[in-house]
Formats: structure tokens, sequence, C-alpha cells
């Protein structure tokens, strides 16, 4: 601080300056862990300093920052008017101020919170992910994600737009903001779906069953990655995780990714094998019951989350059908029609 290169630092609190020293310790650690394979995980690389037009934060913990009114006072830096989203539920222990790319500040506190009491109204149900259809559920019902589609229009427009103009340019720089403010919206849009499907699917259900997805390597089709980006799969189960912690009585299960969801009949245990993605309907030559390939998917991953996999093997009659062999495929029945049979 003394020098006339590193004056600056004495301009700020050393609160946020002693905290990204833990940050930058905590990113040793966790590199020189991951190369001596005492990590578990993908590899991690080597700590890199933030871009200045990226996402930046500084933390502030309790000797750093108080709460006066409606206003958020800061060391060193003031008072600041704030806008509340939700009223904090205890006394915060640190508060984090973020900068996005957009050039938005919001500040995110940390509170403790305590277990929440809701009866659920269903035991279990299995979530089966899609790219048109966000999530089939194995009560029958479709979860539909929001349309990304014209702002990812707009988006690519912007970002042909910014290659051609000149670096540091005042006309660069304006269309950066726009890019940046573009893909916040649709950032901010799928948040919002997300918390609200995962809420409503750890209130609603005391067990919810998903299956494990290997999105990184399902990324590697350059015709679907971008689909499969725009769904946000592993945040879905993120939430999902998390939020079961705070709820009393709820649990998410994940099976393996291996199981032939697709490939068994739901009702009484038949495997036809591979299918085709094109279609989607499929009429089971054993018990003669007409699937819709998804619907049918999800009753498949809540049977083997909750362990009763191999109670559908068994027939009717009590005896065990060891059976293979290929499905009817109806793909050429309205889509309405396939629905009305899990009414």
């Amino acid at each position: 601080k003394k020098t006339a290169e590193r004056k600056w630092l004495a301009d700020v609190s050393v609160v946020p300056l002693q905290q990204s020293v833990q940050d930058l310790g905590a990113a040793f650690k966790n590199f020189f862990e991951s190369r001596s394979g005492k990590r578990k995980g993908p590899k991690v690389g080597f700590p890199r300093f933030k871009k200045k037009l990226n996402q930046q934060s500084a933390r502030f913990v309790r000797t750093g920052f108080s709460l006066k009114g409606n206003k958020l006072e800061l060391a060193k830096l003031g008072r600041f008017k704030v806008k509340w989203s939700r009223p904090l539920p205890s006394e915060p222990s640190s508060v984090t101020i973020i900068r996005n790319t957009a050039g938005q500040y919001h500040a995110s506190f940390v509170v403790e919170i305590g277990p929440i009491n809701i009866e659920p109204l269903r035991p279990s149900i299995g979530v089966d992910l899609g790219i048109k259809t966000f999530a089939f559920l194995s009560t029958g019902d479709r979860v539909e994600s929001p349309g990304y589609n014209r702002l990812d229009r707009k988006t690519r427009r912007f970002q042909r737009k910014l290659a051609r103009q000149v670096k540091g340019s005042k006309r660069r720089e304006k269309t950066r903001l726009r890019i940046a403010k573009l893909k916040l919206k649709t950032a901010n849009i799928r948040k919002d779906f997300l918390h609200k499907t995962t809420t409503q699917l750890i209130h609603e259900n005391q067990v919810v069953v998903l299956e494990d997805l290997a999105v990184k390597n399902m990324l590697g089709n350059r015709k679907l990655a971008r689909a499969i980006s725009q769904q946000g799969w592993g945040t879905a189960r993120t939430m999902c995780e998390a939020k079961a912690n705070r709820v009393n009585d709820r649990e998410v299960r994940i099976i393996s990714r291996w199981e032939p969801t697709s490939q068994i009949c739901s009702d009484c245990g038949f495997r036809w094998g591979k299918v085709d993605l094109s279609v989607r309907s499929i009429l089971c030559v054993s018990c003669g019951t007409e699937h819709d390939r998804d619907g049918n998917a999800a009753k498949n991953i809540e049977k083997s989350g909750l362990g009763l996999t191999q109670d559908s093997k068994w027939t009717k009659n009590g005896r065990k059908t060891r059976m293979s062999g290929n499905p009817t495929a109806l793909s050429s029945q309205p889509y309405s029609e396939q629905l009305g049979l899990f009414a």
C-alpha cells in the first residue's frame, strides 16, 4: 500500500482484501490436491486472474457492513439504498457485492434458516428430463420449458455484429453491453423457471427420482448442444438436492445413467430393446399396453429409484416373464390421443 503502484489498495476496506486472499488460498489448495489425486471430480486448473469485463465480486464479513433501515452500509464505501427481493429471515453473517457483465450490482447475504415442514401430496415421483418437453413426470404430467429461441437468435445476431467492430471502440462496448443484457435476460428466465419447477417437485413429493445424465458428454453432439445447454438439467438437479435438504422428510435419489428406462415396459417388465428417438409411442407386444416414450421412461425411473424394478417383472399369474423382442411403434398416432392413455 505504501508503493505508488499499490496505493489504490488503501482506498478500499481491508475486509474484502482479506477475503480475496482466503479465496486464492482455497484455489491453490484445490489445484494442488487435484494434481496429486487427493481431490475427487474433474481436474482443477491453475488459478487465473478475473477479467475486467467478467463478473466481479467482493465479500464483506460482519465487521465490514451493517444494515440501517432500508440501507446497506459498507466499510469505506458509504450507505447504499437497497431494493429488497425478500425480507431477511435472520441476521446475516456476510454479504457479497456482485457486479455482473451488464453492469448491475447485487447484494447476496448469507443467513441461517431452519428446516421447513410441508406435508407431501405424493410419496414419490419419477422425472424424465428432455429437450422439447423439459420434464415428463411419472404421473403423466408434462412440464414445458419457456422458449429461448427468440432471445438466442437476437444474441447471435449481435455477436456477429460485435465480431466485425473495432476493438476498443465505443460502439463495440455498446454492442457488448447489449449482448450481456440479452444473455442475462435468458439466464434470469431459465433460473426463474427452474426455481419454480424444482420447488413444486420438492414440496409436493416425498421422494424425487432423477436420472444421472452425462450432460458434458451429451454436449459433444453439435446438433443438440445448444438445445441441451439451454435446458439447465445440471442446475435443476442441484436445486432439487439443495431444496430437499431444507425441507423435512424429503429425499432426492439419482439412478444410474445405464438403466434401460426407455427399453422396458413399465407395466409388465417386458424388454423390447433400443428404439429410435423418432418413435414417440410404443405398443408392448407382451401386455398390449400403449406407452408414451417419455411417460414410460419416467415410470421406470421412479420404480428404479424406489427399488421396485424386480416387482414389475412378475406377470399377473405370478410367473416371471423372460422375453425379448421389438415393440410396435405407433409414431403416426396423434400425440393428444396418446396422452389420453394416462388419464
